[in-house]
């Protein structure tokens, strides 16, 4: 077994399917669905990921002198800021006003995910002092790679906290944001959870599930085989009618919803509401090891509270009955706070070239990081949950 003290070499490679999946997911592991090999091919495979999308793949791949895989990381060059949910358009655009260029870019990430996970893949069977000498080296390649392309930046997005952290004692500057997660305190029903609520929050949630029951609404909760292509093929108009709303593009095409369903199946649960035989809404979900990840949502009619139900209530009730911690439901929505989900900090890491540039957008940090700390002791003070 390699203990990751041997000589290494770093490389750049082209897109995913120039490492195979086991030496890829040696690496990734099997908890975070997001980083594995197969998400990520999916992805490039159909197309919406790719250079003309603006996402061209520069993954990092450390190898040991007998070739053999000991860390990887996902990464991109990039010539915009779309679909990254960690938003530095000011600072792209104080850059060009001040002279210099901000794009191309390189991004650590996983494309369209605001879903904190691993982002500087170590083998897990290396002792903990390897891997971090490991993820030290992977950020050492990325500046190194930064400097030889002559770009301005490169963003690590939604590592986890060790990495953040880690990237800070580097000499990075650290950004943090929140989102809302929901945390199953060990429920045994959905019953259980609304015990643990105050009365008035208790009384909202219970009358808009009832409302839903009564317009007759089939909610159908949907894994691995049981997932059709008609259920893609309505789902995905959901996806795109959503997308053409928030974000005037859908960053997914029609393959990758299949791709999905063939290779990461059991991965996927898929939550579909139906009235009179026709599917008018749903709801994508991934399943991690400890977590179910809400991802998008569509609907197609006005109905009120089925964007409640499908996307929190149901994803709720699948965490309780399957033992799952936690549902993270994604990015953006202070509403999710009176149904139970709480504020988490998300994490960023930014190196920047140019040394004033960087002295500006630290300072930057600075006040939004502690606007942020402020804003989620606030809302932690707004939970919906009992008073101890």
């Amino acid at each position: 077994m390699p203990d990751g003290s041997e000589t290494q070499l770093i490389k750049v490679i082209g897109g995913i399917g120039d490492i195979t999946a086991d030496d890829w997911d040696a690496c990734a592991g099997t908890d975070d669905p997001f980083v594995r090999h197969a998400f990520l091919a999916a992805l490039e495979e159909s197309g919406s990921v790719s250079a003309e999308a603006g996402w061209m793949p520069h993954h990092l791949v450390l190898e040991d002198e007998n070739a053999v895989v000991l860390a990887v990381a996902p990464l991109y060059l990039k010539n915009h800021s779309y679909g990254e949910y960690v938003f530095d358009w000011g600072w792209a655009d104080a850059l060009h006003r001040a002279g210099g260029e901000y794009y191309p870019k390189l991004q650590a990430a996983v494309p369209f995910t605001p879903v904190t996970g691993r982002r500087l893949l170590v083998r897990p069977d290396l002792a903990l002092e390897k891997q971090r000498a490991l993820q030290t080296a992977l950020l050492s390649g990325l500046v190194q790679l930064a400097e030889r392309l002559k770009i301005s930046s490169f963003h690590i997005t939604f590592p986890s906290e060790q990495e953040w952290r880690l990237c800070g004692e580097l000499g990075l500057l650290q950004r943090t944001d929140r989102q809302f997660h929901w945390i199953n305190d060990g429920f045994e029903t959905f019953d259980d959870f609304l015990a643990a609520l105050s009365s008035r929050k208790r009384k909202g949630i219970r009358k808009e599930r009832r409302a839903i029951a009564e317009k007759d609404v089939v909610i159908q909760t949907l894994r691995g085989d049981q997932i059709k292509e008609h259920h893609w093929d309505a789902f995905y108009a959901f996806y795109q009618d959503t997308s053409d709303r928030k974000w005037g593009q859908a960053y997914l095409n029609r393959d990758f919803f299949s791709r999905l369903g063939e290779s990461m199946g059991e991965n996927v649960l898929l939550i579909m509401a139906e009235i009179e035989g026709r599917f008018v809404g749903g709801a994508l979900n991934m399943i991690g090891k400890d977590t179910l990840f809400g991802r998008y949502w569509g609907c197609l009619e006005n109905f009120k509270f089925l964007h409640f139900e499908v996307c929190y209530y149901r994803a709720m009730d699948f965490a309780i009955e399957t033992g799952l911690k936690r549902v993270e439901a994604g990015a953006q929505g202070h509403h999710k706070l009176q149904r139970g989900y709480l504020p988490n900090a998300t994490y960023s890491a930014h190196w920047i070239a140019n040394a004033g540039f960087r002295k500006a957008v630290k300072q930057f940090l600075i006040e939004e990081t502690d606007a942020i700390k402020d804003e989620i002791d606030n809302l932690v003070d707004h939970s919906p949950f009992k008073r101890s």
